[in-house]
């Protein structure tokens, strides 16, 4: 099931697309109106919106709808560095021994279509697609054997970095979370509808010129296990959303450098889930 939030008509709700039209959950009240009740409801919701989908009522061209982030405000928006080797080469920095996470500010979020803004600040804009996972079930503590039950779905992220402003700081809090810098979309498709998530394929071009191409059967650290290692720390919640690195290709590591421009588009790809697009802007 592809899960999206959208805008039809000023009214923001939960809905699913299906062969390319948008199924409308206006006027059910089995269906939450926010992805985030959505996901705290649990199997009653998505039970109500595959009933709304088999009744083929309410159905919307995707052109009519303005799509927002699957999960527009997370609670939890968490991202994991240096998770493929090819990145890691291309950098030049140390395997790490533990997953080492990074926050993005829920602030940062947009949705498919959105402008990426290049701040005022600096001109060093940088993408890096990436697989998301978001979780569906409230834990702590979670084994590795158990982590694929608390995942709701999968989503496509481009994380997007101001690379000065990231390594002013050893978080990166900051130049991880400038406004609009949290592309996330276009729908979330549920964990039963991806066949393998430890072996989907992943492209990122920046316009036409192919600049990203890797599977996440190179990641480091997989889903389970990042899952498992948060879940020590923190209680996760449904509608936390956690990245899961990026493979090589990033425009810090080009010569020269390959940095977003306002005027170009960042277009990330992954099988079994579809493509993110966005266009890059001036800050206004």
């Amino acid at each position: 099931m592809k899960l999206i939030t959208f805008t039809h008509h000023n009214k923001t709700r939960v809905g699913a697309v299906v062969d390319g039209l948008v199924i409308d959950s206006k006027n059910n009240t089995k269906i939450p109106a926010t992805m985030l009740e959505f996901l705290s409801a649990g199997e009653p919701a998505l039970k109500a919106m595959q009933q709304q989908i088999d009744s083929g009522n309410n159905r919307l061209a995707l052109a009519q709808v303005k799509l927002h982030a699957p999960v527009p405000r997370p609670g939890k928006y968490l991202g994991i560095s240096l998770n493929y080797a090819d990145h890691i080469a291309e950098t030049g920095l140390a395997k790490p021994e533990y997953p080492s996470f990074f926050t993005k500010q829920a602030s940062c979020v947009i949705g498919h279509g959105d402008a990426i803004h290049r701040p005022k600040v600096s001109d060093k804009l940088d993408y890096e697609g990436e697989l998301a996972f978001i979780i569906g079930t409230r834990c702590r503590h979670v084994p590795v054997d158990k982590a694929a039950q608390m995942i709701a779905g999968f989503t496509i992220a481009n994380d997007v970095s101001v690379r000065d402003w990231q390594f002013r700081s050893p978080t990166f809090t900051l130049g991880k979370s400038f406004d609009t810098h949290g592309p996330l979309g276009p729908w979330l498709v549920t964990s039963d509808d991806i066949s393998d998530p430890h072996n989907l394929e992943l492209k990122t071009w920046v316009d036409d010129e192919l600049r990203q191409s890797g599977n996440t059967r190179q990641m480091i650290f997989n889903c389970y296990e990042m899952i498992a290692y948060l879940s020590q720390a923190m209680t996760l919640e449904p509608g936390d959303v956690i990245c899961t690195g990026t493979p090589s290709g990033v425009g810090v590591s080009m010569t020269p450098r390959g940095y977003l421009k306002p005027g170009q588009t960042a277009r990330i790809e992954i099988k079994e889930i579809g493509t993110l697009v966005n266009p890059v802007i001036a800050e206004p």
